[in-house]
């Protein structure tokens, strides 16, 4: 039986950070005894941090979200999506209770996220993914998705061999969702409004986490 983690989220993102050092320069005014602290903006992966005036970090809290944040939500209500159908087949073809919690705990996070990225495009005017989008014909399969015949073998699927391959192939499935993480990240000003940046730090640590118990729970079915 694998223990369920709460989930965490990031207080605040890199920018509220920001704007705190900038607060604390603009107290102290000419006639203070000390120097104010540096403002340091933190590099995009790969990148290395820099010390900025500020004025150019006030700037910053302006910052806007990007056509990459919108089509990563729009592609990740899809991801998720199919890791819901991917758990749904669970309730008649495992007999496993960790596997049933395990699905619980994914349900649980997923649905909900759902809800909360389909909100965001609404409330910025921009197009949220419907949970069937991916089964329209010619739709992309975001990283990590099941083909059509992927699917249809975890369905074809009972018991032990069930559990082993819904284990592989959810394992792929969260290890595409930390590759559009990583894509959006790299990609210049995108990842920088709030919500993205709380969204995405939390898919890492939660996502991390349930591979490495997936990952567990495969080598307990190998014994």
């Amino acid at each position: 039986m694998y223990p369920l983690p709460v989930k965490t989220r990031l207080s605040r993102p890199k920018l509220t950070i920001l704007m705190s050092a900038v607060v604390a320069a603009a107290s102290s005014g000419p006639g203070s005894a000390q120097e104010p602290p540096p403002i340091v903006q933190p590099g995009a992966p790969g990148e290395s941090s820099r010390v900025i005036g500020a004025k150019e970090a006030a700037d910053l809290s302006g910052v806007q979200y990007t056509d990459a944040d919108v089509k990563f939500m729009q592609g990740m209500i899809s991801h998720h999506a199919q890791a819901l159908e991917m758990t749904a087949l669970l309730g008649t073809r495992t007999e496993s209770e960790g596997m049933r919690k395990l699905a619980l705990r994914i349900e649980l996070s997923q649905e909900d996220e759902i809800k909360m990225m389909q909100g965001w495009l609404r409330a910025r005017g921009e197009e949220a993914t419907d949970i069937h989008a991916h089964h329209a014909h010619g739709a992309t399969l975001m990283p990590g998705m099941l083909t059509k015949e992927e699917m249809e073998s975890l369905a074809a699927a009972k018991g032990a061999a069930f559990d082993r391959l819904f284990l592989e192939l959810m394992i792929k499935h969260h290890e595409g969702a930390l590759t559009m993480v990583e894509d959006l990240l790299s990609q210049a000003g995108a990842g920088q409004d709030s919500d993205i940046f709380a969204f995405t730090s939390d898919i890492t640590a939660d996502q991390s986490m349930e591979i490495a118990r997936m990952g567990a729970m495969l080598k307990e079915l190998s014994r």
